[in-house]
C-alpha cells in the first residue's frame, strides 16, 4: 500500500518587517492546511520578516521579536509539521552572536530544530553575507517513514551542497526548498530547466515554496513547483498571485528509481571543502506526529497546471504586482501621474488602472505651447477608456513667468536644453505639489531606454515616489501596449503609430538625439545587462561610433539615475541595486587604441 505524503506549499505575499502580521497569515495557512490534512506545510524564505529584510536585520531588538513570535507559531502546530523561514542567531537558545538564515522546523508546538541555509548568494540583488553566517550541515527530516532533506532558495541552484548531502548520506527522498527567488525575464524557464535537472540528479522529489510580491524594486513571481525523481513535473503554483499548493506524493518511488539506477551514487558534485562531517548529517525524527489520515484521507482532486505566460503577459503582470505592492504596503491613498498623450505615460497609465484600480489614479494633462492637439486628444480618450478622471493644468504661462524671472540672468545667451528643461520641472512640480495635498503616490513614466543615456530631466519628468518602466527598455514598452490592446483597443493606436516626442521644443523628436530605439535598445541590453565592452560591441556589428556615443551617454548619466525613485525590477541588470557604479569614476569605458 502506497504510503502518500500531503506536501503544502505556502505561496504567500509576505510584507517585510511587519512581523505580528506576517505572523497571522503563517498560523491561518497553518489552519487551512490542517484542515486539508496535510503532513507538511512549506513557507518561502524569511517567510517571517518578508525578504529581503535588509539592514532590518542589524537590530537586535528585530531578531529577538522574530525570536518570540516563532516560539507563538510552534504553539499552533498541532498535528502537522511547518517548515517556517526566519532569521536566527545561532539557535534559540544560546547568545551565539553569528546570525542564520534558517528554516525552521515545527512540530507537535514546539521548534524541533532548524536548518541553516548554506550558499548564501552576494551578487546581483544579494547582500546576504553583509548579515548571515553559512550553514555547515544537511538536515533531513523523518516523517510518516519519508526521509526530507531541508534546502533554502540558493541551496539548490548550485550543485552539490546541502542538497546532495541529503540525498547522498542521508538518503532523502524529498528535498523541500524555502524560496525568496526574485522574477526577471525568462525566469520561469530558466527555474524549470534548473529543478528539472537537480531532481533527477539527485533521484528525490523537489518541493520549491517561493514568495510571491513586491518588494521596493524586485518583484517575486511565486512559480513554486514539484518535481518528481525522474525531472517530471508534478505541481506549478500560480504566476503572481498568493496560492496555497496542496500535492500527494509517494516518496517510495525515489527510492525504487534509486534502486535500478546504475550510475546512482558514483558520482558528486560536491567538492571537498563542501562535504560537511557524518557528525553534521543530522536527522529530526517526527513520528510521534505521523498522521493517522494519510492511509484513508479521499486523494486531492486531479489538478491542471497552468502554463508559463507569454513574455509580454509576464511582465506585464510583473509590473502591476509591482507598483500594486508598493502602493499597498506603503499605504498611499491614490496615485497620480502626468499624462502627455505619448507612449510612456499611455502604458504606465493602463499597468497603474489595473494594478490598483481606476478609482485611485488621477492623470493631470499639463500642455504647454509645444504640445500638439493630437496628443491632448490621445491623453483625453485613454482616460476616458480607463474610467480615470483626467485633470488639464496648462503650463504656458507659468513657463513664461519662469523666462521672464530668469531673463536678466540668462542675458547674451541663446535658448538652449535649460529652457526646455523648465517645461519639464515645471510639471513635475504640479504633480508633487498634488501628492502634497492629497498624500498621493506619484508615479513617474521614463523607461530604461531613456533613463540609460540620460534622456530625462532631474527635478522634472524624474520627480516622483515609482518609476513604473524603469526596468522597462522602449521596444518593451511597444510591446506591453500592444499586449495590452490584444483584446479590445484601451491605448489609441495612434498613440503606438506616432513618432516620441518630449514635445519641449517646436518639431522636437526623439530620434533627434537618439538612434532608432530599435538600434539603442540593443546595445543597451549588450552593455549594461550583458556588461560587454565597446569593443566587443563593435566586434558584434554594431556601429563604433554609435556605440561610443552611446556608451559615453550611459556612463554620463550615473548621478542622474543616483537620484531616480526605485521602479520594479524585470531584467537580470536593472538601475538601483543590481548595477551599483561610483558616481564619481574618471574610468572611460571606451575603446582602447593602444591595443588596436
Amino acid at each position: 500500500m502506497k504510503k502518500m505524503l500531503r506536501i503544502g506549499l505556502s505561496q504567500a505575499n509576505f510584507v517585510v518587517g511587519d512581523i505580528a502580521n506576517n505572523k497571522r497569515q503563517i498560523c491561518s495557512h497553518i489552519s487551512l492546511a490542517q484542515e486539508q490534512n496535510a503532513d507538511l506545510l512549506l513557507f518561502p524564505e524569511l517567510s517571517l520578516t518578508g525578504y529581503p529584510p535588509e539592514d532590518l536585520l542589524l537590530k537586535s531588538s528585530f531578531i529577538d521579536n522574530v525570536r518570540n513570535e516563532l516560539e507563538d507559531i510552534a504553539a499552533h502546530a498541532q498535528n502537522i509539521v511547518a517548515i517556517v523561514g526566519a532569521p536566527i542567531r545561532g539557535n534559540l537558545s544560546s547568545g551565539e552572536p553569528t546570525l542564520h538564515n534558517t528554516a525552521a522546523v515545527l512540530a507537535d508546538g514546539h521548534v524541533s530544530d532548524l536548518y541553516h541555509k548554506h550558499f548564501l548568494p552576494n551578487y546581483a540583488v544579494f547582500d546576504e553575507q553583509r548579515y548571515f553566517t553559512a550553514g555547515q550541515r544537511a538536515l533531513i527530516l523523518e516523517l510518516n517513514s519519508a526521509r526530507l532533506g531541508i534546502t533554502i532558495c540558493e541551496d539548490i541552484w548550485l550543485p552539490g551542497g546541502p542538497a546532495e548531502w541529503a540525498t547522498r548520506e542521508g538518503k532523502a527522498d524529498v528535498i523541500l526548498n524555502l524560496s525568496a527567488s526574485p522574477y526577471h525575464r525568462g525566469k520561469g524557464d530558466e527555474r524549470e530547466r534548473l529543478f528539472a535537472q537537480r531532481s533527477t540528479e539527485n533521484r528525490c522529489f523537489l518541493c520549491f515554496c517561493n514568495t510571491v510580491g513586491g518588494q521596493d524594486e524586485l518583484v517575486f513571481d511565486g512559480h513554486s513547483l514539484v518535481f518528481g525523481p525522474d525531472g517530471a513535473l508534478i505541481a506549478r503554483g500560480h504566476q503572481f498571485e498568493e496560492q496555497l499548493l496542496f500535492v500527494d506524493i509517494d516518496p517510495t518511488q525515489a527510492a525504487s528509481l534509486r534502486s535500478t539506477d546504475p550510475d546512482w551514487g558514483s558520482s558528486s558534485h560536491t567538492s571537498a571543502d563542501q562535504k560537511p562531517s557524518k557528525s553534521t548529517t543530522s536527522r529530526v525524527s517526527c513520528a510521534s506526529i505521523a498522521s493517522p489520515r494519510s492511509s484513508d484521507r479521499p486523494a486531492l482532486p486531479k489538478q491542471h497546471s497552468t502554463p508559463l505566460a507569454l513574455p509580454e503577459a509576464e511582465i506585464y503582470q510583473a509590473l502591476c504586482l509591482g507598483t500594486a505592492d508598493y502602493y499597498r504596503k506603503n499605504r498611499f491613498p491614490g496615485a497620480v501621474l502626468g499624462l502627455s498623450g505619448g507612449i510612456d505615460s499611455a502604458l504606465t497609465l493602463a499597468i497603474a488602472v489595473d494594478a490598483i484600480g481606476q478609482e485611485n489614479v488621477t492623470a493631470v494633462s499639463m500642455p504647454s505651447k509645444f504640445t500638439a492637439s493630437i496628443n491632448r486628444d490621445d491623453a483625453s480618450i485613454l482616460a476616458d477608456r480607463l474610467g480615470v478622471a483626467l485633470l488639464e493644468l496648462p503650463i504656458e504661462h507659468l513657463a513664461i513667468n519662469y523666462n521672464q524671472l530668469l531673463s536678466d540672468s540668462f542675458a547674451n545667451t541663446l535658448p538652449n536644453v535649460t529652457e526646455e528643461n523648465l517645461q519639464a520641472r515645471i510639471r513635475g512640480n504640479l504633480l508633487m505639489a498634488l501628492s502634497n495635498k492629497f498624500g498621493w503616490l506619484v508615479l513617474t513614466t521614463g523607461n530604461k531606454s531613456e533613463m540609460s543615456v540620460g534622456y530625462a530631466t532631474l527635478y522634472g519628468d524624474m520627480a516622483g515616489g515609482f518609476a513604473v518602466l524603469k526596468d522597462v527598455l522602449k521596444t518593451w514598452v511597444y510591446r506591453l501596449a500592444a499586449w495590452r490592446n490584444r483584446e479590445s483597443e484601451i491605448i489609441p493606436q495612434r498613440i503606438l503609430d506616432k513618432p516620441p516626442t518630449a514635445e519641449l521644443r517646436d518639431n522636437q523628436f526623439d530620434s533627434d538625439t537618439l538612434p532608432p530605439y530599435d538600434l539603442l535598445d540593443q546595445i543597451l541590453e549588450c552593455y549594461i545587462e550583458e556588461d560587454r565592452s565597446p569593443v566587443e560591441l563593435e566586434t558584434l556589428g554594431f556601429d563604433r561610433e554609435i556605440v561610443e556615443k552611446i556608451v559615453q551617454l550611459v556612463d554620463r548619466a550615473e548621478y542622474k539615475r543616483r537620484q531616480a525613485p526605485p521602479g520594479v525590477r524585470i531584467s537580470t541588470r536593472a538601475f538601483g541595486k543590481d548595477r551599483r557604479l561610483p558616481i564619481t569614476n574618471n574610468y572611460i569605458a571606451g575603446f582602447n587604441t593602444s591595443n588596436e
